[in-house]
C-alpha cells in the first residue's frame, strides 16, 4: 500500500534502521538515500536498496532529493543533525529519545517551528493494540478518577552490550543508561495515559556494570499533579522480562504485562484483554515494541492528509522533560518540579 509519493533518507544503518527501512518499504515509501559512517555498510545498503550512499550527513542534507529524513543515530546525534535537516525544510522522523538534554530538545522544536517542518519522534508503543484499549477506556471515563500507578522494567544487559558500542554507557553520547534508552517508551506511555508530569523524586545508580558511567537501576515516584506513580527499572534483570505498568483507578485497575493488556472492573464485570499479536509489524526483537510500521504509515498519512498528527516533538518533549528530570533528581538528592 503507497500512502503518497513521498521520497525518505535513513540516516544511521544500525540494528533500528532496519526496522524503519522494514516498514518504509511495507508503506510503499521510495528509500532515495542513506548515511553511515561506515563506508562499507554505507555501500553495501545503498546497493540493496538501490539509492545513493553517503559517510557524510552535510553532504546528504546538502545534496537534498528527499523529503523526510529517519535519523536512527546514537542518541547524541539526534538533536544537531535533526534540526540540520529541519532548518533545511526537511521533515524528520527521530528515534528515541529525542535528544540528550532538555535545551537540546526545544532548539529541535525550534527549527521546525521556523521552518514548518514536521517532527515526530518515535514512540511507537503507542500505537499497540493494548495501548490503544487502555487510553480508549481511561478517555470515556469509564474507569474512574485515577488514583495512582506504577510501572516497572527490569531487563538484561551484558557489559558487551557497552563495549561493543562506543556511544553507549557514556553521559556525553548515550544520555543516560536504562532510564533514557530501555525504559523511556514506558516513561512515554504513563505520559499518554496520564498527561503532564508535574514533580519527580528518584535515585538512579549504577549496581552491577563497571564499565559504564551511567545508571543501570532507577526507583523513585512520579507526581501528574496530586496522583503519585512509583517507578523501578534495571538492566541487571537475569532476562528481559514483561514490561509492566498498572493504573489504578476508582471504577477498576488497567494493566499492562508484556504482550497484554487487562481490564479489571470492580463491579464484577469479565476482566477484558488485549493483546498485540500482528507480529508481521514487529520487524524486530519484540520487547522493543510492536508498531513501528503503523506509527511511521500515520506519519506519512498525516502528512498527506489523511490522518491526525502523530507522536509531534511537543510529545517528545514531555517525556525528554520527565526523563532529565529524573536524573536532575537523583543528582540533587531532592524533588524536581517539571
Amino acid at each position: 500500500m503507497k500512502t503518497a509519493n513521498y521520497r525518505a533518507a535513513v540516516i544511521g544503518l544500525g540494528l533500528i534502521s532496519n526496522v524503519h527501512i522494514k516498514a518504509l518499504e511495507d508503506i510503499g515509501i521510495t528509500i532515495v538515500a542513506v548515511c553511515d559512517n561506515k563506508p562499507e555498510r554505507a555501500k553495501a545498503m545503498g546497493q540493496q536498496l538501490n539509492c545513493v550512499s553517503y559517510t557524510c550527513h552535510e553532504a546528504m542534507i546538502s545534496a537534498g532529493g528527499f523529503d523526510v529524513l529517519h535519523n536512527c543515530l546514537p542518541h547524541y546525534l539526534h538533536a544537531p543533525i535533526s534540526t540540520a535537516a529541519l532548518e533545511k525544510g526537511f521533515h524528520v522522523v527521530c528515534e528515541k529519545p529525542m535528544a540528550t538534554t532538555v535545551a537540546d530538545a526545544k532548539t529541535m522544536l525550534a527549527a521546525a517551528a521556523a521552518s514548518g517542518a514536521k517532527l515526530e519522534i518515535i514512540f511507537q508503543n503507542r500505537y499497540n493494540p493494548s495501548t490503544m484499549a487502555i487510553k480508549q477506556a481511561l478517555d470515556s471515563g469509564e474507569l474512574g478518577q485515577v488514583l495512582g500507578g506504577w510501572l516497572r522494567v527490569t531487563w538484561y544487559r551484558g557489559e558487551d552490550y557497552y563495549t561493543n558500542n562506543d556511544w553507549r554507557g557514556r553521559w556525553a553520547t548515550e544520555g543516560g543508561g536504562a532510564l533514557i534508552n530501555q525504559s523511556i517508551h514506558t516513561f512515554d506511555l504513563m505520559n499518554y495515559f496520564l498527561g503532564n508530569p508535574t514533580r519527580v523524586n528518584a535515585s538512579v545508580a549504577n549496581r552491577a556494570h563497571p564499565s559504564i558511567e551511567v545508571e543501570d537501576v532507577a526507583e523513585g515516584i512520579i507526581a501528574y499533579g496530586d496522583i503519585n506513580v512509583s517507578f523501578y527499572i534495571n538492566t541487571f534483570h537475569p532476562y528481559n522480562a514483561p514490561v509492566a505498568l498498572e493504573i489504578v483507578c476508582e471504577n477498576g485497575i488497567a494493566a499492562i504485562s508484556g504482550k497484554t493488556a487487562t481490564i479489571t472492573y470492580k463491579d464484577g464485570r469479565e476482566a477484558a484483554k488485549y493483546v498485540n499479536d500482528d507480529t508481521e509489524n514487529v520487524h524486530a526483537k519484540d520487547y522493543w515494541g510492536y508498531s513501528h510500521i503503523t506509527q511511521i504509515a500515520a506519519f506519512y498519512d498525516a502528512l498527506a492528509g489523511k490522518a491526525a498528527k502523530g507522536v509531534c516533538g511537543a510529545e517528545g518533549l514531555r517525556t525528554q522533560r520527565l526523563v532529565n528530570g529524573i536524573y536532575d533528581s537523583s543528582k540533587q538528592r531532592q524533588a524536581i518540579s517539571l
